[in-house]
């Protein structure tokens, strides 16, 4: 036997210790130094070593957890096997319904909400394309019979289209009950139309957490993400949380960028000053989405940048903070930056993301579908409205783009050009949509490797702490 391919190790110095972590099984465990190096020593010990009981014994812990494995042909045979088992499981059917790209902020960073016509046009999901949508779905939960099935109202903002959220709600509840499928509800706003109404309509439903999004502090919020005409939003928002806190799970998101970040603190601050600080399911940070010239009209851009306009890295769409789904926060260049809020938002007492534990994300599950307002279907929200990317449509018509589109998808896994990286099993190649906007192909990796390590170190500092 030799040490895992995925096996990550943090010396301890001061303890004497070393804190592994195999990012395969995810074993977390704190060894003295000697048995840190007696894993080692196994990769020359030969066909036959003579170990001693307790090294024996030592080494059947190590392999217990995974730590040690018998080749690399076999781990790589076992990381292919998790990689399929994630796509092809049936479990649990997501579904993310954008109900309308019409939004009523003015986010500089956000295509909907620029300042042009293109809100006023933008698509919206009639209720007849919602009724397809249920039917759509029924089919789905019929064939592959899962144990759960949850439902993501996304947009642009989709409280300004609340009849198809409710509509959708009612009836998938109605057809999951019908087949004995547990059913969740999951709601990504920006929190101004988040009533305690709205709230109540949909809990009897599935309702599992609301994720809202605050961009700093109130003025730098004010300033990140204003109404259409201007107005600060920030306060309204608050008061939002304050009523439905005690009525669902709410998590917070926030988008920075370099003239921003420094405000999170302070947004920390005033939070824990909060009486629903407790209550608060899920608090993260992801760096800023901005629209680069080459961005297709319609598409959600995924660059960072700074405040000159400079590409800082990729970043992805996600259903970040809403406490069920895998969030991809990583971005090179501002790895530095996410630890640090990270850090400061555990240091305030609220549950944030680990750095680690960040996928694979539903892009790698055929069963997790990002539905448009018309009805295309895409693989990740991200590539939402680039209909070159469209895998299919609730009507399921057949065409050649949609075709190669879906052929694509299925050969996906970028993760095979990454060596023996330890941290394939929790990143997957890293965020697919950022690749294919930065590099040209989502095929190519693209690697966060130094977040990830930064999460590690965490890990260690906390083992050490529950000591």
């Amino acid at each position: 036997m030799q040490p895992s391919i995925f096996n990550v190790r943090v010396p301890l110095k001061d303890r004497g210790e070393v804190f592994l972590l195999n990012t395969f099984t995810d074993a977390q465990i704190v060894v003295s130094e000697e048995v840190a190096s007696l894993l080692e020593r196994t990769r020359t010990s030969g066909d036959e070593p003579d170990w001693s009981a307790e090294e024996q014994e030592a080494l059947a812990l190590l392999a217990e957890h995974g730590f040690l494995a018998n080749g690399r042909d076999e781990e790589r045979a076992k990381l292919s096997t998790y990689f399929r088992d994630v796509r092809e499981g049936t479990d649990q059917v997501r579904v993310t319904v954008l109900t309308t790209l019409q939004c009523n902020f003015a986010c500089d960073y956000c295509f909907q909400g620029d300042h042009g016509d293109y809100n006023k046009f933008a698509q919206k999901m009639s209720l007849e394309t919602a009724a397809r949508v249920v039917a759509w779905v029924e089919a789905r939960l019929d064939a592959l019979h899962p144990e759960s099935f949850v439902l993501t109202l996304f947009g642009g903002e989709p409280l300004l289209n609340l009849p198809v959220c409710y509509f959708l709600a009612e009836r998938l509840w109605a057809a999951c009950e019908t087949r004995g499928v547990r059913m969740l509800v999951n709601v990504i706003t920006n929190g101004l139309l988040l009533t305690p109404e709205v709230v109540d309509r949909l809990a009897p439903y599935g309702l599992n957490g609301v994720k809202i999004t605050l961009d700093g502090d109130r003025d730098t919020h004010n300033r990140m993400r204003p109404l259409r005409g201007g107005q600060g939003t920030f306060d309204r928002i608050i008061q939002n949380v304050r009523l439905v806190a005690d009525r669902c799970k709410v998590s917070i998101g926030g988008n920075f960028d370099e003239s921003s970040a420094g405000s999170y603190p302070a947004l920390l601050d005033f939070l824990r000053e909060q009486e629903f600080a407790d209550k608060l399911a899920k608090v993260a940070f992801k760096p800023i989405i901005r629209e680069t010239p080459k961005t297709p009209k319609g598409m959600i851009p995924l660059t960072a940048v700074d405040g000159g306009g400079k590409p800082l890295g990729g970043t992805c769409m996600t259903a970040a903070g809403t406490g069920t789904a895998t969030a991809c926060t990583g971005c090179n260049g501002l790895d530095e930056t996410m630890t640090f809020l990270r850090e400061e938002t555990k240091r305030h007492g609220f549950p944030t993301v680990d750095g680690v534990h960040m996928g694979p994300c539903e892009l790698h599950k055929r069963h997790a579908y990002t539905l448009n307002p018309d009805g295309s279907i895409y693989a990740c929200p991200g590539f939402t409205g680039d209909a070159t990317q469209s895998v299919g449509h609730i009507d399921d018509r057949r065409d050649p783009l949609r075709a190669r589109a879906a052929a694509d998808w299925d050969v996906l896994a970028p993760w095979k050009s990454c060596g023996d990286c330890a941290f394939i099993p929790v990143c997957a190649g890293g965020c697919s949509v950022a690749s294919h906007t930065e590099l040209g192909s989502m095929h190519v990796p693209n690697c966060h490797l130094s977040s990830f390590e930064a999460g590690v170190l965490a890990l260690a500092r906390d083992a050490v702490a529950a000591d």
